[in-house]
């Protein structure tokens, strides 16, 4: 009905950037807000960042000044550019989104596959 695709994912050393994009397709409606989050070994799944169709951001304050979201409407598609990246942004990155779809004009939680992250020191 509704799926999250996640591209960009993989290795870097410390100090390096990598992109993350996910786009929506499906029976859309609308989407309002759409987010990354990531879940590294052992711990529970964290916010990192969310947009808003108007394009208010927030930000988890680990990744504050490091991590820029930004989103094209028009896609359906969000990216999130990590930069400065730390070992410790080690995870498996998660795009999230409430859809509104066609079909029953509600909201249906929608998570994207995940896309490993992994920076060496």
């Amino acid at each position: 009905q509704v799926q999250l695709v996640e591209s960009g994912g993989g290795s870097v050393q410390a100090g390096g950037s990598l992109r993350l994009s996910c786009a929506a397709s499906g029976s859309i409606f609308r989407i309002d807000t759409m987010g990354w989050y990531r879940q590294a070994p052992g711990k529970q799944r964290e916010l990192v960042a969310t947009i808003t169709s108007g394009g208010s951001t927030n930000y988890a304050d680990s990744v504050k000044g490091r991590f820029t979201i930004s989103r094209d409407n028009a896609k359906n598609t969000v990216y999130l550019q990590m930069d400065s990246l730390k070992p410790e942004d080690t995870a498996v990155y998660y795009c999230y989104a409430p859809v509104i779809t066609t079909a029953s004009l509600r909201v249906l939680e929608v998570w994207g596959q995940g896309t490993l992250v992994t920076v060496s020191s």
